[in-house]
């Protein structure tokens, strides 16, 4: 039941972070894979992140802290402080607190989901998107 206890603090979330839920089922599938992610897309060693990740309660959060702090110009540091005195409040009002205003378009990307093109659910709508794109160049040809 350790996965259950992982996702625990997740469950604090908002209905409008329900993402969250399946990025810590795919991280929790390969876990080395999603450290590498969060290394390419915030740009920090993985020594660093593999901290974080071992500080807050399920993956996803760590995202969330690296993705605040980002948002915020609040060091990762101050954040995940911030993470562990007010994660009883939910993600929507700790992004609020670090002045991530709601309504925002800064705010609505959060609610609708992580920017990790690695273990994004939509990657393979997009991937096929470019198949199709090449299939009907190869049909263009055909035409000629």
């Amino acid at each position: 039941m350790v996965f259950q206890g992982r996702l625990s603090s997740s469950t604090l979330i908002a209905a409008d972070f329900d993402w969250m839920a399946s990025l810590n089922m795919r991280s929790n599938s390969d876990p080395y894979g999603y450290q590498a992610g969060l290394a390419s897309r915030f740009g920090m060693p993985e020594s660093q992140l593999s901290l974080i990740l071992k500080s807050v309660g399920a993956p996803a959060d760590a995202y969330m802290v690296l993705r605040l702090s980002e948002l915020s110009g609040r060091t990762h540091e101050e954040v995940l402080r911030y993470y562990h005195e007010n994660k009883h409040k939910g993600w929507g009002v700790m992004a609020k607190d670090l002045g991530i205003k709601p309504g925002s378009s800064e705010f609505k990307a959060l609610k609708v989901g992580h920017d990790m093109r690695d273990f994004d659910d939509r990657r393979d709508d997009r991937d096929r998107g470019d198949q199709d794109h090449g299939k009907d160049r190869d049909h263009g040809k055909k035409g000629h």
